[in-house]
């Protein structure tokens, strides 16, 4: 990565920028190339390899709420220039001094190194991806009669980034992501049902060819499938709803997460707006983002701005504390930033967004919530959801979910929907657990036509007086 541009070194870059950008109020070159590769197998055979590379550069300078935006694929002292010409059109506000003497140097004590620097497209060789997507197809395909047909999916991705400050500093970081993901259609001669199971972090492939680890998940998999098979028709109406550990924060991710970034709340078109200091849930709750967790598919060494991430309590015990925070948002709201200015690409802007975003531990043991509830619903994973930022208003469709009957766990259920609204959920939480896990690995969040890499997660949580959209 020392070579990023043909006739220009960093250092010079990084004066080009300092000088380009001084009468702005922020502002940097995000420098990112990004290999990438992606498998699918289907139906018995590989349907589809692919391999890419992204790689280019994006100049942003911003004054006051105005930013101005540019970006190229032609990496030269030239494009950088007329790249920087272009985003000056946009209006610029104060005029900061600048200083002559030399201040860029590479910043690598932000980097915490959370995970690691090497490639995971090369960790393990061609024909081992492909045998590994065939294995999980052979393997379920035998384990179970009933097994009708199997999709594999299988990416790898490793962006290397490079941040060029207004203020002459650099920032580095490389990023591995790998995720696997495994559908199952089942059979019984009676009915035919699907289950999913996906995971993934910034680690490489060399965890996923393992015998064990892929047949534990193919068969994660496949529990869901043949659950589904003696799913039975969800009743409809206002109960009792207890929900799994892991991925059910999903849920918490988009009903609430959202409303909790700062641009949101700067613009006032928020549930949670002007809400700090007050109490927005039961005071069991409480919310956090961490973007600092190792391995983690949401995890950051830094954002996309140069902030390193951290631990960033947004709800405790009940009481609103504070928001999700990039550097513009930041400034024009008297804040700090959080470490949460994140970018799907270099043709992208950054804007606030989640990293890993969990509730945390309760006193309960699950099976005692489980055992409180005379009836109602046990959810433990969801598909796709809407959310609407302005009310907390959500609609999330359960893909496994039991009935719950004096205290026990009883039938699987069918076509179940969770409607409602996140600030009113979280007011409702009675039971919070003490399992608190993240999800496995395959969250994306999009916001504002972008995608990045989150996770999620919550404990085992019961939720009095939530309507259930159902079958019967």
């Amino acid at each position: 990565m020392q070579n990023i541009f043909d006739d220009i070194d960093k250092n010079d870059v990084a004066l080009l920028i300092e000088k380009g950008l001084h009468e702005s109020d922020e502002g940097e070159l995000f420098f990112e190339q990004t290999p990438s590769e992606s498998f699918i197998f289907d139906d018995g055979r590989l349907k589809n390899s692919n391999f890419d590379i992204n790689s280019g550069f994006g100049i942003r300078m911003v004054s006051e709420e105005t930013t101005g935006f540019a970006n190229s694929t032609i990496l030269n002292k030239n494009s950088i220039k007329k790249a920087m010409e272009t985003a000056k059109a946009a209006k610029m506000g104060n005029n900061i001094n600048f200083s002559d003497k030399s201040k860029n140097q590479i910043n690598n004590k932000l980097n915490n190194k959370l995970y690691s620097n090497q490639n995971p497209l090369n960790s393990v060789s061609f024909d081992e991806k492909i045998e590994l997507v065939k294995n999980i197809d052979s393997f379920l395909r035998s384990y179970d009669n009933r097994v009708q047909q199997v999709s594999v999916s299988l990416s790898g991705s490793f962006q290397s980034i490079v941040i060029f400050n207004k203020d002459g500093s650099i920032n580095t970081d490389e990023r591995p992501l790998v995720r696997l993901n495994i559908s199952v259609i089942v059979n019984n001669g009676k009915r035919q049902e699907s289950g999913s199971y996906g995971t993934g972090g910034r680690w490489d492939y060399k965890k996923l060819i393992s015998k064990d680890f892929y047949e534990n998940a193919s068969k994660k998999a496949l529990k869901q499938a043949i659950t589904n098979l003696d799913s039975v028709d969800t009743p409809a109406g206002e109960m009792t709803v207890v929900l799994g550990a892991g991925w059910p924060g999903v849920l918490l991710h988009e009903a609430v997460g959202h409303g909790l970034e700062g641009d949101f709340n700067r613009k006032e078109t928020s549930a949670f707006t002007n809400m700090v200091g007050q109490k927005v849930a039961d005071e069991q709750v409480t919310v956090i983002d961490d973007g600092s967790i190792p391995d983690r598919r949401g995890s950051l060494n830094i954002d996309d701005e140069g902030t390193p991430t951290s631990e960033t309590v947004l709800i405790e015990n009940g009481i609103l504390k504070g928001y999700l925070q990039d550097k513009m948002n930041a400034r024009l709201m008297n804040e700090n930033p959080t470490g949460n200015g994140r970018r799907e690409s270099f043709m992208h802007l950054p804007m606030p967004r989640m990293t890993n975003t969990f509730m945390t531990n309760g006193k309960y043991d699950p099976s005692e919530i489980i055992q409180s509830v005379k009836k109602g619903l046990y959810m433990v994973n969801f598909g796709g959801g809407q959310v609407d930022i302005t009310s907390g208003k959500f609609v999330f469709s359960c893909t496994e979910g039991y009935q719950i009957e004096n205290g026990k766990i009883g039938h699987p259920i069918k076509g179940a929907t969770l409607i409602g609204d996140g600030p009113q959920a979280l007011k409702k939480i009675k039971m919070v657990g003490n399992d608190t896990c993240l999800d496995d690995g395959i969250g994306t969040c999009g916001k504002a036509g972008q995608s990045v890499p989150v996770g999620v997660g919550q404990p085992t949580l019961r939720i009095d007086e939530i309507t259930v959209g159902g079958t019967s």
